[in-house]
């Protein structure tokens, strides 16, 4: 029965430490309307000692899976990411758009722009172990710090 609880208590200290190993930053998740069913969610990751993410959920989407989309010849094609996504030790993948990214699907309402959407990222290392790592992820039409259009807005305050 020790040993039982020495392992457990092993594997929950591995996996809390695995956990911090994984660094989420510059997460945002494209705003929707009502009655709009998808929509994607981008990031950067780092693993500190190259993992696998495995799993990604969220209490707004019915479905939550990894894509990727790239130009096969002249067309550009989603796909599904099957068995997880290799995160190199110390190198960032980029979830943008065009790219890799969190697709959200059977969306339960829409995403207002400055609300944000609860995620759950499950990672393997490679021994197995799995962690989660929760990121609140902000909703906006645009990535945050993206340059807009260099023409100034129009002021219609006056009107």
């Amino acid at each position: 029965m020790k040993l039982k609880i020495l392992v457990l208590t092993s594997a929950v200290i591995c996996g809390s430490a695995f956990a911090q190993a994984i660094d989420v930053k510059d997460a945002w998740a494209r705003t929707s309307v009502q009655g709009q069913k998808a929509t994607g969610a981008f990031m950067k990751i780092t693993a500190k000692d190259g993992a696998k993410l495995v799993s990604v959920s969220s209490p707004v989407a019915g479905v939550a899976e990894v894509h990727e989309m790239k130009m096969d010849g002249d067309v550009m094609k989603m796909r599904a990411v099957q068995g997880g996504l290799d995160l190199p030790a110390g190198k960032t993948v980029e979830f943008k758009p065009g790219g890799y990214h969190v697709m959200l699907m059977d969306l339960k309402a829409a995403l207002p722009v400055s609300s944000t959407v609860p995620l759950t990222l499950v990672f393997k290392n490679a021994m197995g172990v799995e962690s989660k790592v929760e990121v609140a992820v902000p909703v906006a039409a645009t990535a945050p710090g993206a340059k807009m259009d260099a023409k100034p807005a129009m002021d219609h305050s006056k009107h």
